[in-house]
Order: structure tokens, then C-alpha cells, then sequence
């Protein structure tokens, strides 16, 4: 079974490292690899790896300049996850209403 682009997204935000990673881009804009490194309390080859990983995910877009590269957040990736998030807190106040009305007849 093949990933979809929804299980690329949620497996790139599912590890902390990443998370913290995107966070930072989303809080203070664009960063190169090296002011990545130095807030991630890993080496520059693994920061390098969860970028490359969020890349994948659309999360990220990088900016090569010179010899070095920029990254910065791609907000508009996480389009998926906000609507799966909806989708199930719909969901789950539908449940929760339906138990409700069960709680209500049993109390009658």
C-alpha cells in the first residue's frame, strides 16, 4: 500500500524534532540550514534529513542563495490536516450529541 499525500504530512509532523523544526520556520520566518542547527540541538546533517523529510510533505520550500540555503514555511500545506481536524471534531460532537440523547432517555 502506497502513502497518499494526507499520510506524508501527518508522518513528517508526527516527529518532534520536525515539529519543532516547522515551528520555528512558522514563527520566524525564513532560516537557513545553520540557524536551524543551532535551535535544534541536533548536527546539521540531521536538521538537513527532517528538512528534507517536510519538504517531501510540501511543508517546507527551500531558497538555494549563494552557498547557502534558505528555508521557510509552506502554510498552506497544512490545509489537509486542518480539514481532517474538522472532519473530526464533527464527528466526534455528533457522537458526543448522540450519547447525550441516550443519557436523556435513560434518565427518564
Amino acid at each position: 500500500m502506497s502513502e497518499t499525500p494526507n499520510d506524508i504530512l501527518f508522518r513528517s509532523l508526527s516527529d518532534p524534532t520536525r515539529r519543532a523544526i516547522f515551528e520555528r520556520l512558522c514563527r520566524d520566518g525564513e532560516q537557513t540550514v545553520a540557524a536551524l542547527t543551532a535551535q535544534a540541538g541536533v548536527s546539521q546533517p540531521v536538521v538537513s534529513k527532517h528538512l528534507a523529510v517536510l519538504k517531501l510533505a510540501g511543508l517546507v520550500r527551500d531558497r538555494p542563495a549563494g552557498r547557502q540555503t534558505h528555508y521557510s514555511a509552506q502554510l498552506k500545506a497544512l490545509a489537509p490536516l486542518v480539514d481532517w481536524t474538522h472532519e473530526m471534531a464533527g464527528f466526534w460532537e455528533s457522537r458526543m450529541d448522540d450519547l447525550e440523547d441516550v443519557l436523556k432517555r435513560m434518565d427518564q
